[in-house]
């Protein structure tokens, strides 16, 4: 506290007799702070006689606001507010860019791993097949009325933006509440523990690796993409497409070897077709929970629509280039598994794709779990680069706290909210249950991609005007819909966990937790001390349309 207060009264002190604190924002202005507990603009004539000279509307966004309603108010307002310097998101994912999140977030673990649970699952080669591949129809369909719901609210934070506006704040405060405690973290968690995983086995000769080892590995993965994307925009997208270029690399490997053996004669297995196929509702289900895990991450796009140059082009070109490829090299990845491995095989390892490098590189079979490595970190580092988003937009509008929306005032980076969802997944990390936090996360999260098909039902239906650049087919946001009913009610019905039960529980919690919080804005009397802390030692500042910080 004496701390605190020290540094609130140095600061004061600055403040009275320079006026300003030695905080600049990307056109090299100082951001001035009044004494009270937040940093604010410069001034209004240096933006106005600058802004000519330095503001380009390709590179900054135009509105901050994450509804259609704010949007059209930022139109109507145009005149008055682009003589407004602003702190806010850069416009800096192009299509190459968007491709490479997409496939850099699809391609992670989940197809190195997934294949033994979703033959056992199956029953027969050929009926897995046939699932990978409706698992990459489900994942574009999907993706497609999400291009639907991007382009018309062109704002960052995907299915909270979207039931903003269809279904107003409570519903959207729901996803923000879970995805940013359990869907997210989860996510990024369960990657950098995958990661660790391989990363370590590259280097194990015969023997299991240390725990303890792959927890610390997993825990500096987190710090690592974290800080990567704390630091630029422009970096976590060149990270981003570099390691997508090593991963396609890593498949490259695998697919090629299959076509090598193939050659040889060797598809005996694959020729055994639909022998041992299941009849089993509930098996078919929890295959495609596992095929579902491996294409997760074709709405990542979604989350960052305020920095894709020219969305209404580049977001659906994106998705519509990057899900087929995906679904094409699945294919033949699990193709590939069955020309050196028989199902019974396959069934009883634990990494397939290791298993498929002792087979067929010899001793260059170390390469494989370094390249499963170098793919699960760029999965890693594109899934933190979404859930930092959904964060940044979930606090402007009041429904997490304000500092997780406020931006680097150099990097324009959503600083906070990256480090926050870091924490979160650190945590999950630490604790080391991996399998639970799986079940947490496939149950949960398909029941808000049904409810996004929901939004883009019922704004068909309340906003039939609105400018849709793209629109897809209304049978394909009715048919996600269905399938996700199924996926979140069969599991319980044919295996109940206990993991589903918690997720509802945590859900009821947030319900809770709305009403003090959010519905009636209580906020505790230390947080605007903490902020203006925050803000000092972060060098950060809340984006331009917060106006209740000018």
């Amino acid at each position: 506290d004496s701390l605190l207060q020290e540094i609130l009264q140095l600061a004061k002190m600055t403040s009275k007799e320079v006026q300003s604190v030695a905080i600049l924002d990307v056109h090299g202005k100082k951001m001035e702070w009044n004494g009270d507990d937040y940093v604010v603009q410069g001034s209004g004539t240096e933006a106005a006689n600058k802004d000519d000279e330095e503001r380009d509307s390709d590179q900054y966004l135009e509105s901050d606001d994450s509804t259609i309603r704010r949007s059209r108010d930022n139109v109507s307002n145009a005149s008055s507010s682009e003589a407004d310097t602003s702190v806010k998101l850069k416009r800096t994912v192009g299509l190459f860019s968007g491709i490479s999140l997409i496939v850099g977030t699809m391609i992670g673990s989940g197809i190195f791993v997934s294949p033994t649970g979703l033959l056992d699952r199956t029953g027969s080669v050929a009926m897995s097949l046939v699932v990978w591949t409706a698992c990459g129809v489900v994942s574009m369909f999907g993706a497609l009325a999400y291009a639907e719901l991007g382009t018309m609210i062109p704002s960052s934070g995907a299915e909270y933006s979207y039931f903003m506006e269809a279904f107003g704040p409570f519903p959207a405060y729901m996803f923000s509440w879970v995805s940013t405690f359990i869907i997210k973290p989860s996510q990024l968690a369960i990657i950098c523990m995958s990661f660790a995983a391989y990363a370590v086995e590259a280097f194990a000769y015969e023997c299991e690796p240390n725990p303890a080892i792959v927890q610390l590995t997993a825990a500096s993965t987190v710090a690592v993409v974290t800080f990567v994307n704390c630091w630029s925009v422009e970096l976590a997208t060149q990270v981003q497409n570099v390691f997508c270029s090593c991963k396609l690399v890593a498949v490259a490997i695998i697919i090629g070897g299959g076509v090598y053996k193939l050659c040889e004669g060797s598809y005996e297995h694959v020729a055994t077709g639909f022998q041992g196929t299941t009849s089993s509702v509930g098996n078919i289900a929890t295959a495609f929970y596992s095929g579902l895990w491996a294409y997760d991450g074709w709405n990542n796009l979604n989350y960052v629509t305020e920095e894709i140059i020219n969305p209404e082009r580049n977001l659906p070109l994106s998705i519509g280039i990057a899900i087929p490829m995906v679904t094409f090299i699945y294919v033949l990845v699990n193709i590939s598994y069955l020309t050196v491995m028989s199902p019974s095989e396959m069934l009883v390892s634990d990494a397939v794709a290791v298993t498929f490098g002792n087979r067929i590189l010899g001793p260059m079979a170390w390469l494989m779990p370094l390249s499963v490595a170098f793919s699960t970190f760029g999965a890693a580092n594109g899934t933190i680069f979404a859930a930092g988003r959904l964060c940044y937009v979930a606090s402007r509008e009041g429904h997490l706290v304000d500092v997780l929306s406020f931006v680097h005032v150099k990097k324009l980076t959503p600083a906070p909210a990256v480090l926050f969802h870091a924490v979160v997944a650190l945590a999950m990390v630490l604790s080391g249950s991996i399998e639970g936090l799986i079940d947490f996360f496939s149950f949960t999260v398909w029941i808000f991609y049904g409810m996004s098909m929901v939004a883009l039902l019922a704004l068909r239906y309340k906003e039939p005007k609105l400018p849709r650049p793209y629109k897809c087919p209304i049978v394909i946001p009715i048919i996600v819909l269905i399938i996700s009913i199924y996926l979140v009610i069969a599991p319980i019905v044919d295996n109940p966990q206990i993991e589903y039960l918690y997720s509802i529980l945590f859900m009821v919690f947030g319900a809770i937790m709305y009403i003090p919080f959010v519905h009636f804005g209580y906020v505790f009397k230390f947080m605007d001390k903490l902020t203006t802390f925050l803000q000092l030692m972060m060098h950060i500042a809340p984006p331009s349309g917060i106006t209740d910080f000018e």
